[in-house]
């Protein structure tokens, strides 16, 4: 099978490039001053075993690649605000031996929250979902970091919105051959939502900075605090922290790489490339969603998407509000929620 790696950026570069490390066929699709770099000096992977580059084709869209081969896997790893438009490109583009890419490719969402496979299942008629335990990095064009050992991540792998099936098990078979466990299991959906309760701290670390004092890590845990009684309120599983510690135990853990600053996660990310979007909308902003819907004030999460937003459509710096300033405005926020209700 050829992976077309659909947004090359931190967890699409990591994964395609351990790919093509282990001998398998990749293709980049980046954009802007990324896919430049990319073309000119190739994908640029530092892991804990050292720098390697990697000389792949790189693409900004389908047309480069002519018709699309009936192997192809689309794995796409752009952030979800972005979903919408990747699907509308590759959908339609057409596949030797007659069809599109909508009606005969597996399309794999290798993306944080739960929303970008509803929107690729109104499109695409084979849809897989992964829960993405990968600790990565992109900073730098034409550079992206993974500094797990000895595993470099646990992709967990599935069809949405439930089952299992030969494909899911082919392209797990050549993730394990690239440093990654990736389990075939028929309900990836539990395993994400699980990652969409610990991804409700992206927001906080990229509006204050790491979540590592005792009073970020309170002001976190009232976070997920909201998240965890919307779910149940919407009667959504989701695994549990003692089975996600027994599943992954210490096969990915972080090490410091030469060269690379230690940095945040996605969301700080897109703040430190002043992208001027962020992907809080589908993170806290799912949870505030569900919330409205399942009748669960959540003033915390929608506290946390607003500043992101704000944070992102102004390009201020990742991590430059104090955190005394953000949990006077949380307990702001969840007092006048208490008094509506």
């Amino acid at each position: 099978m050829r992976y077309i790696i659909i947004g090359a950026g931190a967890v699409g570069g990591v994964v395609g490039g351990r790919l093509a490390q282990a001998g398998h066929e990749v293709v980049l699709v980046a954009r802007g001053a990324h896919r430049d770099a990319l073309r000119e000096h190739g994908l640029r992977l530092r892991v804990p075993q050292g720098e390697l580059t990697c000389r792949l084709p790189v693409v900004d869209g389908p047309a480069a690649l002519g018709e699309l081969r009936e192997d192809d896997v689309l794995v796409l790893a752009v952030k979800t605000q972005d979903t919408e438009a990747a699907l509308r490109t590759w959908g339609p583009a057409p596949v030797r031996g007659g069809g599109t890419a909508a009606g005969t490719l597996p399309l794999v969402c290798a993306q944080n929250g739960v929303e970008s496979q509803r929107l690729a299942l109104r499109r695409f008629r084979r849809v897989y979902g992964v829960c993405v335990w990968l600790p990565a990095t992109h900073i730098e064009p034409g550079v992206v970091a993974a500094a797990g050992t000895p595993l470099t991540g646990i992709l967990h792998l599935g069809r949405y919105p439930h089952g299992t099936d030969d494909t899911a098990r082919r392209i797990a078979a050549d993730l394990e051959t690239a440093h990654f466990e990736a389990p075939v299991v028929p309900d990836v959906a539990r395993w994400q939502y699980a990652k969409l309760l610990a991804n409700l701290a992206n927001s906080l670390e990229a509006v204050t900075g790491p979540v590592g004092s005792d009073e970020a890590r309170a002001l976190y845990t009232r976070v997920r605090a909201e998240g965890e009684a919307v779910l149940d309120a919407a009667g959504i599983p989701y695994a549990g922290e003692q089975e996600q510690r027994a599943v992954r135990g210490d096969k990915v853990r972080q090490v410091p790489l030469d060269g690379v600053p230690r940095s945040g996660g996605s969301s700080w990310q897109s703040l430190s490339r002043g992208t001027g979007t962020i992907e809080a909308d589908y993170l806290n902003g799912e949870i505030v969603l569900l919330g409205r819907l399942h009748g669960v004030p959540t003033p915390l999460n929608e506290l946390l998407q607003h500043l992101a937003n704000t944070f992102a459509r102004e390009r201020r710096a990742p991590g430059s509000m104090p955190l005394e300033e953000l949990v006077a405005l949380a307990d702001k926020a969840a007092a006048e929620a208490g008094s509506a209700h």
